[in-house]
């Protein structure tokens, strides 16, 4: 077994094993609490998804917890409520996830069960009828919900032909045709051990976690078949705009920027880092400049706000702003300055120090609880980027130049795609 060991941030050390069967473990022993928290990472996710089965992954979440070949739906249900654990599945573009989280003492029996919901799954007909439907009332509720008809609206005119195109919930269409065969192919495929991280967090030994995990998965054998291999359409940048006519109380103003996928690589890094930090100080809450320019000193926006995830894939840098059908075409303008304004204005020494505080300020809040520890460096893992990034990250916000993020600026955030929302009075003569 490869067992390796890598301070992460003070006090805290995160062990690296792989397993004989190619399963990674990672185990940051936190003893604050009594309760271990794991997140399981499968690489999967949407963005393994056919065109006309989109949707699958998030069927096959909703159903995992709902039926093996030992236990009932009701029988998983009562082994974790008993002993007052949490257990679930969830599966978004990147990844699909299994977390659980449960005091010490009862994390031994938890675990088991969790394997067994990821080995022997049965998808039973009645579960998927009941979870399609429950899907398909989603995918309609969505589409009365003007923010979510604008996202989807950029997502598709970025993405095009690539899987980031749909939701992860899928489409009417592609859900109602779904068959059980297509959630057993998927699960035979992509749930293997040497495609899956498991991420502990908690009060346990590396070496007794170590232990149990190869306990539970250690006979696990790895099929003869070669790890699935993914070839995607490539991303070409192409803006253009495009609306959507709603009769809603309000527009949608959305302008998204293709930004590329995060990778522990200079000056890609930097970049990443760079952009983030950008995002922070354009979107990142009331004191952020969309809001007091847009919202406080012009009252153009009900809500203003911007986000740039972190993507295997080639990710959106993404402003919007809520604003009355009146006020649509000026927030348009507004919004698109803003952004432009960083190309040719460089943040001043106190705007780029209160951007990296803000950022960093977030990242250390958002590592307080053993699964959201548990999930960050699973999810560093998942990316390919090591448990290392965590401090590569922060080292890189820090050493972000305003002139860096004026160029990235330049780079990557000219010309943007446009999606509108709102009444046909308020955004006519907006798109060509």
């Amino acid at each position: 077994m490869n067992l390796k060991v890598t301070a992460s941030q003070p006090n805290l050390t995160v062990h690296r094993a792989v397993l004989p069967n190619g399963m990674v473990v990672l185990i940051q022993e936190n003893t604050a609490a009594d309760i271990i928290a794991a997140r399981i990472f499968i690489r999967a996710g949407s963005r393994w998804e056919k065109r006309e089965e989109a949707g699958l992954s998030h069927l096959v979440s909703a159903v995992l917890t709902k039926g093996t070949d030992q236990f009932s739906s009701l029988e998983i249900a009562e082994r974790v409520e008993s002993v007052g654990a949490s257990l679930s599945a969830d599966s978004t573009t990147d990844y699909f996830l299994l977390s659980l989280k449960t005091v010490s003492s009862d994390f031994e029996e938890v675990l088991y069960l969790a394997g067994e919901l990821l080995r022997a799954p049965t998808f039973p007909e009645a579960e998927i009828e009941l979870e399609r439907r429950l899907t398909l009332q989603a995918i309609r509720s969505q589409q009365e919900q003007p923010f979510t008809v604008a996202f989807d609206q950029l997502r598709q005119v970025m993405y095009q032909d690539h899987p980031y195109a749909l939701s992860g919930l899928g489409t009417e269409v592609t859900v109602a045709q779904l068959e059980r065969s297509a959630l057993v192919q998927y699960h035979q495929t992509h749930f293997r051990p040497d495609n899956i991280i498991i991420s502990l967090s908690g009060r346990i030994q590396p070496d007794v976690a170590i232990a149990l995990v190869e306990k539970v998965f250690g006979d696990w054998s790895v099929p003869d078949s070669d790890l699935p291999k993914l070839t995607l359409p490539p991303v070409i940048c192409q803006p253009m705009r495009k609306a959507t006519l709603q009769d809603t109380q309000q527009s949608i103003v959305m302008l998204g920027y293709l930004t590329p996928a995060v990778a522990a690589t200079t000056p890609t890094l930097s970049e990443y880092t760079a952009l983030k930090l950008l995002s922070s100080y354009l979107g990142n809450g009331l004191s952020s400049r969309l809001f007091v320019e847009l919202r406080e000193k012009r009252g153009l926006a009900y809500d203003v706000s911007g986000f740039y995830p972190t993507r295997l894939e080639p990710a959106q840098f993404v402003v919007y702003i809520g604003t009355a059908p009146t006020n649509t075409a000026i927030a348009l303008e507004g919004l698109q300055a803003e952004v432009d304004r960083l190309q040719t204005t460089s943040l001043t020494g106190e705007e780029l120090q209160s951007a990296q505080n803000k950022i960093l300020g977030q990242y250390a809040l958002g590592k307080q609880t053993n699964a959201q520890l548990a999930h960050l460096y699973g999810w560093y893992e998942t990316l390919g980027l090591g448990i290392q990034f965590d401090q590569d990250f922060q080292e890189q916000v820090l050493a972000i130049t305003a002139e860096q993020a004026r160029e990235t600026a330049q780079q990557y955030l000219r010309a943007p795609y446009v999606s509108l929302v709102g009444p046909e009075s308020a955004i006519a003569g907006l798109t060509p």
